[in-house]
């Protein structure tokens, strides 16, 4: 895999060795992190976007606050798609909070105020 933990994207190779998991090409001690974590319970931020009523724009976009387990970002997409907000709406706001019981909010990453 290449590690996007800073900008050498080193190509990572990821093993498991017994017990232990084995992560070379990494030149520092984020890739060895990322590559644990992709290995063993990769994490995304979602962003997406969600409706707005009497907005001026009709659509807000949305990103969760810290990354979700990556087998969760399509449920949570359902839980986006039955939503429609009522302008204003603050950049910053959460709109779902612990969205699928992660302990994670999603929030707009936009302002969008009312007509």
């Amino acid at each position: 895999m290449i590690c996007i933990s800073c900008p050498l994207g080193c190509r990572l190779l990821v093993e498991r060795d017994g017990d232990k998991i084995v992560v070379t090409g990494n030149l520092c001690k984020r890739g060895e992190r990322y590559g644990i974590q992709e290995f063993t319970a990769p994490k995304r931020v979602l962003t997406s976007i969600v409706p707005v009523k009497n907005g001026k724009i009709g659509m807000v976009s949305v990103k969760t606050k810290e990354p979700i387990p990556k087998e969760l970002v399509f449920p949570a997409l359902e839980v986006l798609k039955k939503l429609v907000l009522e302008a204003p709406v603050k950049s910053g706001d959460v709109i779902v909070k612990n969205v699928l019981d992660t302990g994670v909010d999603i929030i707009a990453t936009k302002s969008v105020e009312r007509v």
